[in-house]
């Protein structure tokens, strides 16, 4: 989806004025009664006083009194805003109003948007971590590069409620589910792949992270940036490891052949490609997908417009593509991943997200689907197919569970029904606004 003009309804393209209508796409209401005002005796003061007085002499209760539980907050500077650029907080605000309601549709989560104007790491971690008492998580997003690894992992270990990054750790993990179930087809194991990695951003950072943990070589991971090829003689980058450790830890743990060159000679002799750089087309010529292993798995995950298109991937003889747009087969979506995993951490009050809690989360994906039929057009989910998340959720909280990360220990079939039963509710009243007239009709 385009947000940067457009939004997509079908082939239709709605304008801004969708969202001038309704000024705005989120808004909060109560979920407790209101007769008249003398219940405000009751939801505020004096009523509300015991309460307080509860929670200050045992924080947890606040879990029990509050929304804390079920609300966390959408974190931007603005710095990394879609395919804008940096932009600025307030110019990011209706993208995050757009991620609240997924949260809410997807997930049952109360996701209150929080754009911050200030792109300073320091003051951007001191900020969240003043607000972070009205939260039960975090979901930091479009922050560029490569100040969101150290914002993430501090944030990750000075709050005990979890933190996330969606554009690192929800990418990756939708690309390792729709990995694991096209590996299935066509017949190859992990650990014995080549795969290409183009692109070095917080996407795919996170998923040759993931990768490693799900089992793949690093020494059989090719990684190109707009420089060419990582590697160990990057001295570019080992003058950069202070700043970018990341960056060049990839460099000395990936690529054993120590090939050099660009993208061409990443992604030679390769089993599959991932590519998460910059919109195409012809970002990725067909002659080099020509030139891939038997069977290739093609992955372009550029937004608005592939790095390659599929057909011509196809024609050059990949097996499977997959891509980051609905209107084609396979669409490697963050959506898919997010509400439930936020869905299944905060209801058994999980105080992380950890790798192994977004690996249950991939298999949950990819074996949602393997029950439905793969095939070379289906190796992942569609976002159409709405239960797939209380199986999401359902992984990460018995996940969470397991890890000792979890402050209410819930069985498998006890997160499941929560979640299902949180959803499905959400959806409904959703729906009767809209059919009583609450959520007007947008205009033409």
């Amino acid at each position: 989806m385009n947000e940067e003009i457009f939004e997509e309804k079908g082939k239709e393209k709605i304008p801004p004025k969708w969202h001038a209508y309704y000024k705005g796409k989120v808004e909060i209401l109560p979920k407790c009664p209101i007769r008249g005002l003398e219940d405000f005796s009751v939801w505020y003061t004096p009523g509300v006083a015991e309460v307080c007085n509860e929670i200050a002499n045992s924080p947890d209760r606040v879990y029990d009194y509050t929304n804390k539980w079920n609300t966390i907050a959408i974190v931007t500077d603005g710095s990394r805003t879609l395919g804008l650029g940096n932009i600025g907080a307030m110019a990011a605000l209706p993208v995050m109003e757009g991620k609240a309601l997924l949260f809410k549709y997807l997930g049952a989560v109360d996701a209150f948007p929080l754009v911050i104007s200030e792109q300073h790491p320091e003051k951007i971690i001191e900020i969240v971590k003043a607000v972070s008492p009205s939260f039960g998580g975090i979901n930091l997003e479009d922050i560029s590069t490569p100040k969101c690894f150290y914002i993430l992992e501090r944030l990750q270990n000075e709050l005990d409620i979890p933190v996330w990054h969606d554009d690192q750790q929800g990418t990756a993990t939708a690309t390792l589910a729709a990995l694991i179930n096209a590996l299935k087809i066509v017949g190859k194991n992990i650990e014995d792949v080549k795969i290409a990695i183009v692109g070095v951003g917080a996407a795919n950072v996170a998923t040759i992270r993931l990768l490693k943990a799900a089992g793949a070589n690093p020494e059989k991971m090719f990684v190109v940036d707009s420089k060419g090829l990582l590697h160990p003689e990057r001295v570019d980058l080992e003058k950069k490891k202070d700043i970018n450790p990341h960056k060049w830890r990839i460099c000395l743990e990936t690529n054993g052949e120590r090939r050099k060159g660009g993208m061409e000679e990443a992604i030679k002799g390769t089993d599959v490609l991932i590519a998460a750089s910059k919109p195409g087309p012809d970002v990725i010529k067909k002659e080099w997908i020509a030139q891939m292993n038997e069977d290739a798995i093609v992955f372009a995950l550029a937004n608005p417009t592939p790095e390659i298109w599929p057909w011509e991937a196809k024609d050059a003889g990949a097996r499977i593509v997959g891509t980051g747009r609905c209107d084609f087969p396979n669409q490697i979506n963050n959506s898919l991943v997010f509400p439930g995993v936020f869905r299944g951490a905060l209801t058994v009050r999980a105080s992380r997200i950890t790798d192994d809690m977004c690996l249950a989360a991939a298999h949950a994906l990819a074996d949602f689907a393997e029950k439905n039929g793969l095939g070379e057009d289906y190796i992942i989910p569609k976002m159409t197919e709405k239960e797939v998340f209380p199986e999401v959720a359902t992984a990460v909280g018995v996940k969470a569970v397991e890890l000792g990360l979890a402050k209410v220990n819930m069985r498998e079939e006890e997160i499941y029904e929560v979640a299902e039963l949180m959803i499905s509710a959400t959806q409904r009243k959703i729906k009767k606004l809209y059919e009583l007239g609450f959520i007007r009709e947008p205009p033409c």
